[in-house]
């Protein structure tokens, strides 16, 4: 669409509204802005029956059952962990001697339900790669089995066959054995590794003498694995992680995010997708003020409790260098490892937008210091290289943290940026050739069907492709994606759904929301 002088300037005074409205909601919360988790909260309720809130987290988890009988979100796939562990609470509650104050029948209908759901996920296959899943899936399996032997819920005619014998095969490509091999290298190591710390419900049981020291906060920022370590951890010194956990339920109304509190990880990525309009004025303090508390020598968390990461290293170094405060990039180094970067010390899998990020905050970095020849520029062309060579042949890039290839694609489109060349061109005009032929009839763009993230992710890359920003089509494509984006951002209240991975799919709402905010800003007052 087309804007004169007025438009343009109207446009600019609202999205500099938004975005200080949108910052200033995030600084003055402590927690981040995600919803609560199936995953976690059945996990709390298996582990710890005892803390308040019990019977409030069941019936919230009998009232999220599709009609289908699973949990969760997204296609079949990421339905099987939420399923398996909200099956396996049930059945907990179930097996108990005092039952909780909410009908056996229905929990027993509900497990029921859940358990014939189980027998078709089992067989899905196509598994997301989220968090520890190769653990966590064969752990509940196990559990669930062990569940339906006890004579207390064998005995419920309304499990039906399962009440006779039949049991949960384990589902396809995991190996039941894992979790306690896991376990045993932790035991000849002497030690729990940090790594484990966020999904520790999943070896808990076979490690309980070794859990790992907790002084405060979350284990691993993780409500399920402090729940776990509570149960496997005796003797006094517990009251400081129930009273943490406890004010956890109390932020959430008795259920459990993924993580807690994100609030390093939403406020950088907030900042990042708000500074590519431009930061309203009104926002650069408070962003200042986050970069400084996040920004670490030793390398960013992700969460309290996470092991630092390159993704939150790179971004704290990007967004610091955004508003005009650079930090040495030298933290970055940690995490090299050949060509790329690795997410984690010792990690196995790269990940292309964690790359991207990291070739951005670099870029971002030199152009603060006006000089050739310098040290990490050989760093960007290598990082450069390696992220030319993830692109898939459809001209989309994948990712291991987010469902969408749509979030993949737009990051490494935008850390090209700044970084001309016949092949980085051709690679960004791919790109936007892949987004044209796969946007949604009603303009959207979405891996599942649309939404306004991955739209305005989609957007951002027609927007950043100059082969496409003039063509007719693209033309035609962004003034559909205007539209839909303009409703969204006019809708308080909207719920983005959920498409990052951790170890379910989750939403965080504030970052999606930065992401649309500024896609819209730019369709407004930067195309021609």
């Amino acid at each position: 669409m087309s804007q004169g002088p007025l438009s343009r300037t109207r446009h600019r005074q609202n999205y500099d509204r938004r975005a200080y409205e949108l910052v200033t909601s995030v600084n003055d919360d402590c927690w981040g802005s995600v919803r609560p988790s199936l995953y976690e909260t059945a996990r709390v309720a298996s582990w710890a029956p005892w803390l308040d809130g019990h019977e409030r987290r069941l019936a919230w988890l009998l009232k999220q059952q599709a009609h289908d009988g699973s949990w969760g979100e997204g296609p079949p796939p990421y339905r099987l962990l939420p399923t398996l562990s909200v099956t396996e609470a049930l059945l907990s509650a179930l097996g108990q001697d005092e039952a909780a104050q909410v009908s056996r029948e229905r929990l027993a209908v509900a497990a029921g339900n859940g358990l014939a759901a189980l027998r078709d996920l089992s067989s899905s296959g196509g598994w997301p790669d989220t968090a520890a899943i190769e653990i966590l899936v064969p752990e509940l399996a196990a559990r669930i089995n062990e569940h339906l032997d006890q004579p207390a819920v064998a005995a419920l005619a309304r499990l039906g066959a399962w009440a006779r014998g039949q049991r949960l095969s384990q589902p396809r490509g995991f190996q039941a054995a894992l979790p306690g091999r896991v376990a045993e290298q932790c035991r000849l190591a002497g030690r729990v590794p940090s790594k484990l710390h966020h999904t520790f419900e999943g070896v808990a049981r076979h490690l309980p003498q070794m859990a790992p020291a907790l002084l405060d906060g979350l284990l691993g920022s993780s409500p399920a694995a402090t729940a776990a370590w509570l149960a496997v951890t005796p003797g006094t010194g517990r009251e400081q992680t129930v009273a943490v956990l406890a004010g956890v339920a109390e932020r959430y109304d008795g259920l459990f995010p993924e993580a807690a509190p994100v609030t390093a990880f939403e406020r950088l990525w907030v900042a990042a997708a708000l500074a590519r309009p431009g930061l309203p004025a009104t926002c650069v303090a408070h962003v200042r003020a986050w970069v400084a508390e996040i920004y670490d020598v030793a390398g960013v968390r992700g969460a309290p409790g996470l092991l630092p990461d390159i993704d939150d290293t790179a971004m704290a170094v990007l967004v610091s260098a955004l508003v005009g405060s650079p930090r040495d990039p030298a933290p970055l180094s940690a995490f090299e490892t050949g060509d790329h970067y690795d997410c984690y010390v010792g990690e196995d899998t790269g990940s292309s937008t964690a790359n991207a990020h990291a070739l951005q905050a670099l870029t971002a970095c030199l152009s603060h210091r006006r000089t050739t020849g310098h040290p990490l520029r050989s760093r960007m062309d290598l990082t450069r290289g390696w992220l030319l060579d993830q692109q898939h042949p459809d001209g989309a890039w994948y990712d291991k943290w987010h469902a969408s290839p749509y979030y993949a694609t737009e990051r490494c489109v935008t850390a090209f940026s700044g970084h001309p060349g016949p092949t980085t061109r051709d690679a960004v005009r791919s790109a936007g050739d892949w987004v044209l032929a796969t946007q949604h009839r009603d303009g959207s763009w979405g891996v599942w069907g649309g939404t306004a993230e991955e739209t305005a992710y989609a957007a951002k890359i027609l927007l950043s492709s100059p082969d496409h920003v003039n063509r007719p089509a693209s033309t035609h494509a962004l003034n559909l994606a205007e539209k839909i984006l303009s409703e969204v951002v006019h809708s308080p209240g909207y719920h983005h759904p959920a498409l990052w991975h951790d170890k379910t799919l989750y939403a965080p709402q504030a970052m999606a929301q930065a992401e649309v905010t500024s896609a819209l800003a730019l369709l407004q007052t930067a195309r021609p």
